[in-house]
């Protein structure tokens, strides 16, 4: 990712005499981690976390810092935001007995060390640090991590969508409305003519879109090996505190065909559609980055060549090129997230080496 002021000037048209840049058809280019300062502070300083919950009060102070660059980059229309962000936040936590006695109070930070725009589509890293490592500091310091982090990643996700849509020249990107029309009404006969072409056209358009989602989709593919039984492995995958384990994040998971689930702090649902244990898992999966209605399907066929390894092999299939913010890198990180956050992590923590 190029940074910001060092693109190729034959790239960048030079701004017209009069200031205008029509239709924002030249490149353009706008500084946005002042604005990614003012936003985050907005976002995340005195945020309540906790008021009373099994004794706990919790909340975010300030943003203690925000570093790295972001900027967005406007040609013919299009925004390309880019980014590469850390931040840290403080909070402050208390613990109280029974009574409303306070038994210790704490400080602490939550730091978010790489957000980037090549990774839009994942939640990034939370790390959570507390002043006092005591039981009770303890304590707290797992109600932040188990509370705060999921309410900071939304308020991240809310920065990445705004930059996806501009930033802080969003409102220099919207088309000016145009005022009603004052002429009178046409004919009866004349409206309901219209009318009909009106909704064939959708029809017609609403096809075509559909084509086009279809023709931007792609497959994943991988075979990975275990030293474990394929039972054991199906087990691991189908059993949501395991999953929260070796992803350290939140999961839900049926066991039932039909049944749903919701993995990696319900950044991805989906559905059973078959199951057979220790051989098969077919679930339709969705990320929540992806424009709304596009699912896809994940295909799991486990197989034992011989005692104690088990052959995995995946197929993900109808994975989008693009999310609903633009960032075309979709297949590339979802096959990433397979390899490295649960093949590789399952190894990690459960010891089936390869």
């Amino acid at each position: 990712m190029a940074r910001y002021g060092e693109g190729d000037k034959r790239w960048i048209v030079e701004d017209r005499p009069d200031g205008t840049n029509v239709h924002n058809w030249h490149w353009s280019e706008t500084n946005c981690l002042d604005w990614s300062k003012t936003f985050f502070s907005n976002l995340l300083s005195n945020l309540p976390i906790l008021h009373g919950e099994a004794n706990l009060f919790l909340k975010t102070t300030s943003l203690r810092s925000l570093d790295g660059e972001a900027y967005v980059n406007v040609r013919k229309g299009k925004i390309i935001p880019g980014y590469e962000i850390s931040l840290t936040l403080n909070w402050q936590g208390e613990a109280k007995d029974s009574q409303g006695t306070s038994l210790l109070k704490v400080d602490g930070t939550v730091e978010i060390p790489y957000i980037s725009d090549e990774n839009a589509d994942e939640d990034p890293e939370v790390r959570v640090t507390v002043n006092d490592e005591g039981p009770v500091g303890m304590r707290i310091k797992d109600a932040m991590l188990s509370k705060g982090k999921p309410l900071i990643l939304e308020k991240v996700r809310v920065w990445v969508q705004s930059m996806a849509k501009g930033g802080p020249v969003k409102d220099e990107l919207e088309p000016k409305k145009v005022a009603p029309s004052l002429s009178p009404s046409p004919p009866t006969t004349t409206t309901t003519t219209t009318t009909t072409t009106t909704a064939t056209k959708k029809e017609e358009k609403k096809e075509k879109e559909k084509e086009k989602e279809k023709k931007g989709r792609k497959s994943i593919g991988m075979t990975e090996r275990f030293n474990c039984r394929a039972k054991d492995l199906y087990e691991i995958l189908m059993d949501e505190n395991r999953w929260k384990g070796f992803t350290q994040s939140n999961a839900r998971i049926s066991k039932e065909v039909g049944g749903e689930f919701s993995i990696f702090d319900g950044s991805v649902t989906g559905t059973n559609l078959e199951l057979q244990e220790a051989k098969l898992i077919v679930q339709r999966w969705r990320f929540g980055s992806w424009n709304d209605g596009v699912q896809s399907t994940v295909r799991l066929v486990f197989e034992e060549p011989e005692a104690g390894v088990t052959v995995v092999k995946l197929t993900h299939t109808d994975v989008p090129e693009e999310d609903r913010y633009g960032n075309a890198t979709v297949v590339e990180n979802t096959e990433r997230g397979w390899r490295d956050l649960i093949f590789q992590r399952i190894r990690a923590v459960f010891g089936f080496g390869i």
